[in-house]
C-alpha cells in the first residue's frame, strides 16, 4: 500500500466562500479512480507535546500501489484543485510512504 498524507496551512484571512472553495476542491480528490482510502478534516484537539496542529487541513489516500499514486498526481481531478484553490495556501507538506 502506498500512503500520501498532505498537510494545507491556508492563508489567514480566507473568506467563507474561499474556504468552501478549498473544502469542495480537496473532498474532489476522493473521485480520483485510484484512490482506495480517502480522509481529510483538520486537526485532532488532542494535545501532547509530539502533536503538530499548526496546520489547517490533512488530507489522507492510500493507493494499492506506487502506480496509482502516480496517476493520482496527473489526474485531470488532481490538476483541477491545484489550478482552482493553490492560490488558498501558504504551505504544503507532504508525507508519502509505503507499507512494510
Amino acid at each position: 500500500m502506498f500512503v500520501h498524507i498532505v498537510n494545507f496551512w491556508l492563508k489567514k484571512g480566507l473568506s467563507a466562500e474561499d474556504i468552501a472553495l478549498f473544502e469542495a476542491g480537496v473532498q474532489s480528490l476522493a473521485d480520483v479512480e485510484t484512490v482506495d482510502v480517502f480522509s481529510v478534516g483538520k486537526p485532532a484537539k488532542t494535545d501532547r507535546p509530539v502533536i503538530d496542529r499548526s496546520y489547517d487541513y490533512c488530507l489522507l489516500t492510500t493507493f494499492e500501489e506506487e502506480k496509482g499514486h502516480d496517476y493520482y498526481q496527473t489526474a485531470p481531478i488532481h490538476l483541477e484543485f491545484i489550478k482552482n484553490c493553490a492560490h488558498l495556501w501558504d504551505k504544503v507538506l507532504i508525507y508519502d510512504s509505503e507499507s512494510m
